[in-house]
Formats: structure tokens, sequence, C-alpha cells
């Protein structure tokens, strides 16, 4: 993980946003790069594809904060914005730049008042190619990352989410890998197979995780997650964004439910 790229935008939450991508970037030794994207409000210039003076001078505050926030602390790090808002350009450019960065962190929508389009943070975990680190926009969450639960189902996303997530996860105090049992309960088998093993796997790079099971109840698996998460003091969860069974984050009510209903940061890949 060593080029990271932080979405900001003129809300509040923008500078926290700023703070945890830079904790990351050091902590890993990473380049940041933030990221300005902001939907236009004033719709002669968003239809014009060009600034207005509020977006300009959004802009302004922003790249002033993410100065001082990287401050003396010696990180490499650069400031890059799009050129206007208009909302489908938006939504394209941060899902392309996405594809050329090990991690993009980026900030849960508040409904209703969010300074970019509602689909924004989906969009980008669905067509950046890469994995996505969601910050949700209520709560501290400074230090992300000393508990961590992985949502394990064995699907190529989950796979690809937990192998983004391994320097993180080594450098975690305790991991627990929580996985859903097959109708019927006992022990998820894969049949005819070598005893593949994700806990035997982690511990080959030294990551000494805990594995866990969840009943396969008719009840919201997401809730079921976020409500386990909250028990185990976690402070990230990673997780695929799409799957076939268990957690899986389809692009429907899944997905949306998980992203407006997040207690923690998650990471997600797809």
């Amino acid at each position: 993980m060593k080029d990271i790229l932080v979405h900001v935008d003129g809300s509040e939450r923008s500078r926290d946003r700023m703070r945890i991508a830079l904790d990351l970037a050091l902590r890993q030794g990473a380049r940041l790069t933030a990221l300005f994207a902001q939907t236009e409000r004033h719709r002669i210039s968003a239809v014009a594809r060009r600034p207005s003076e509020n977006l300009d001078r959004a802009a302004e505050a922003a790249a002033a904060a993410f100065a001082d926030v990287c401050g003396a602390t010696g990180a490499v790090a650069r400031w890059w914005q799009l050129p206007h808002g208009e909302p489908d350009f938006l939504v394209s450019e941060v899902s392309l730049c996405a594809r050329y960065f090990d991690l993009v962190v980026v900030g849960q929508a508040e409904a209703g008042i969010s300074p970019v389009p509602d689909d924004l943070v989906e969009q980008v975990v669905l067509r950046g190619g890469c994995p996505v680190l969601v910050i949700p926009y209520v709560g501290n969450h400074a230090d992300l990352g000393r508990r961590i639960l992985v949502a394990w189902n064995a699907s190529p996303e989950a796979s690809r989410a937990i192998h983004a997530a391994l320097p993180l996860l080594a450098d975690a105090a305790a991991v627990t890998v929580l996985s859903v049992l097959p109708p019927g309960g006992g022990a998820p088998q894969v049949s005819g197979c070598p005893p593949v093993d994700i806990i035997d796997h982690l511990s080959t790079w030294g990551i000494a995780a805990q594995g866990e099971h969840l009943p396969n109840e008719h009840i919201g698996k997401m809730d079921m997650l976020l409500s386990r998460a909250f028990d185990l003091g976690a402070d990230l969860l990673v997780m695929g964004a799409h799957g076939h069974d268990g957690f899986s984050l389809l692009h429907s009510s899944a997905t949306q439910h998980l992203l407006r209903h997040m207690t923690l940061p998650v990471l997600m890949a797809h």
C-alpha cells in the first residue's frame, strides 16, 4: 500500500478524511494524493462545465485545509482537483482516478446534504478497480485498524479485500474473521477440495486471526455483521463488495443498506 488517494470536498467531515488518510500514508510509508471533487450547485456553470466562484472558493479552502493537515509531518503529499463539478463527470473521473492507486479513501454520503452525488461511493467501489475505504460521517475514527473484523465468504471479492488489507491486518492488535454457517449448521466445507483455510493463510503473514461463525438466519446479514463489529469493538471492517452467499454486497439494497447504516470504517473490494 504505497499510493493512497483521498477524496476531499467542502464538507465539515472532509478534514477528518484527510487526517485518516494521512495517518495511513505515514504508517505505510505511502504517497498521499488529495483529489478535490464537489458537485456544482450553480446550474449554468454545471451545464457549461466550468467552475462557479463558490466552487472555486470551496476548492481553495479544501486545499488550504489539506496543506494544514499535512503540515510538517514529512508526508509525501500532492493536491489534485477536478476542473468542474458536473455530477456525471465527477463520478466518472473519481472512478477513473481510483484505478491508479492502491487504496481510495472516501466519505459516507450524508443523505440530502452531501456535496457529491449520493451514489459516488457505490460507483467508486464498483467501477474504481481498487480497494475503497469508506469513512462514516459520524464518530471519531482516528488510528483505525487496531481491531479489525473481516467478513469472509470465500468469494473472489472477499479474497481481493482481505489481500488488499494485509498491510493493515499485519499491524492490527486483533483480527477476527467472521463467516456465515451454511444452511443446516456445521462448519463450512469445500467438498472434494484441499483443506483451504483463510486463518491458516493469514498465519503465513504472522497474523494470529481468530475465526467465528454466525448462524445462517433469516435476518439481515449486514445488520448481524455491524452488530458483531460493535460487540468486538472493531474499528475497521474488511469485506468484498460483491458475492453470492454469506456476506454479499450486490449492486442492490444490500450495498445501499450497509453504506447508509455503517457504524465503522469499511474497506471494500469489488
